[in-house]
């Protein structure tokens, strides 16, 4: 079966929501600007975009009892798996610094206000931009005469590094690397290389949000997600990146450890896992991709759960199913692990405010994810580790539905809550 060439959030999908309008949270202030970073010695390092333009990030600066600590969130956007893929991604921000916005919204997460962020406002907060399509994990290149790909996502990951510990990373008192989606995944593959740049007496921990990809069948009884990665690691040369004992484990199938599911109880730093049982991206791409439905069956159903007929919803309730047996392990026996796997139709949540910290939040057990977060790093409390009720309970959701550009969300959907214009910016600035 051939993959889908590339899996890309924001190219196929523009968000629409149904009416009803969340209360602004801050008002005339959509989030703070944050103007980016080249990384000027990445070329002495070999690291390089697709196009082989220069790395970059921006960084806002910590401030009073934060000033010596650090926020890393690795950015999202899918991945390339072949060569055609990968040299059109190159001609885009997706692959090249050329193309980036020169200013990112910092928000949810990221923010500096104390009322919208409190545990980590004060904190010197760096957002990585993603041009290499393999989560920061490659380490080859490609030419044939004419032109070049640069598969540099592991150097691009150490160049920055590399840059920030003067800035005073080096001295980090306590440090928590984050990343949605395609920069979820980065903070499996990178969490405990993280911690070796730190000093021994920080606290680090990782926090992945919405990077659980599961190795899910799909409706066709497929493995795209498999393939997709198996592809992925080959073209990129990231086997040499995964966790060695990792990929021993699972030899003769390396790739698998490209998976957060096999690679999570390698990680021996402390790692939260934000996730919704029902992910969009892989209810779309995963469990349902256009490869397994080319008649379309599904396209009602993923643009309106509602509309979803008892077979899809059990598809949907198995996929859940699947991915809490897959956390079970972690759920029972990390001691210093926390999760907040909750039952919206979404896709990245810190780092939108809406869905991080407001009134409109979602919620388990009426804590909200920013709550859960802050309590487990802190270590404020045990109750770290929230599963939600499978869908419909929750009454909470946002429910971000996608959509491709030719379907709208259903006017009538219930319990469907806008974000508004400014919010579908700000997620498509993060995982774009």
């Amino acid at each position: 079966m051939k993959t889908t060439r590339l899996l890309d959030l924001t190219a196929v999908m523009v968000l629409l929501f149904c009416v009803g309008l969340s209360p602004p949270l801050v008002s005339g202030d959509p989030g703070r600007r944050v103007s980016i970073t080249l990384v000027q010695g990445a070329a002495a390092l070999g690291a390089f975009c697709l196009d082989g333009s220069l790395p970059a990030y921006h960084l806002d600066r910590g401030f009073g009892a934060g000033s010596d600590n650090w926020l890393l969130q690795f950015e999202g956007g899918g991945w390339c798996n072949d060569i055609a893929s990968c040299r059109d991604r190159s001609k885009t921000h997706r692959g090249s610094t050329r193309f980036m916005t020169k200013t990112a919204v910092f928000t949810g997460i990221l923010s500096n206000n104390a009322s919208l962020n409190p545990d980590f406002y004060n904190w010197n907060k760096v957002r990585l931009r993603y041009c290499d399509g393999a989560s920061f994990a490659g380490d080859t290149q490609f030419g044939n005469g004419t032109s070049m790909l640069y598969f540099r996502g592991q150097r691009i990951w150490n160049a920055i590094i590399l840059d920030l510990l003067p800035k005073g990373l080096a001295k980090a008192d306590k440090a928590l690397l984050t990343g949605c989606s395609a920069g979820g995944l980065s903070t499996f593959l990178h969490c405990d290389n993280f911690t070796s740049y730190l000093p021994k007496t920080a606290d680090v921990k990782c926090m992945s949000d919405a990077g659980f990809f599961l190795d899910a069948i799909d409706v066709a009884s497929n493995r795209t997600m498999r393939s997709l990665y198996t592809q992925l690691v080959s073209l990129q040369g990231v086997q040499k990146n995964l966790d060695p004992n990792c990929t021993r484990a699972f030899y003769p199938e390396p790739s698998l450890c490209f998976f957060p599911q096999y690679a999570l109880r390698f990680i021996k730093t402390p790692m939260f896992i934000l996730n919704s049982a029902y992910d969009v991206f892989q209810f779309h791409h995963g469990l349902a991709p256009p490869s397994a439905d080319p008649t379309g069956r599904w396209n009602r159903c993923k643009l309106n759960v509602t509309a979803c007929n008892p077979h899809q919803l059990d598809a949907l309730q198995g996929f859940r199913t699947d991915m809490l047996g897959a956390l079970m392990n972690f759920f029972r026996n990390s001691t210093r692990g926390g999760m907040f796997i909750n039952s919206c139709f979404d896709h990245c949540q810190s780092a939108l405010q809406e869905t991080w910290l407001s009134p409109t939040s979602p919620r388990i057990r009426n804590k909200t994810i920013a709550k859960t977060v802050g309590d487990w790093y802190f270590g404020r409390g045990e109750d770290v580790k929230e599963i939600d009720c499978p869908y419909p309970c929750d009454k909470t959701c946002h429910n971000l539905i996608p959509a491709s550009t030719t379907y709208s969300l259903a006017p009538n959907a219930p319990d469907h809550k806008s974000l508004g214009t400014g919010s579908q910016i700000y997620l498509n600035d993060l995982i774009s």
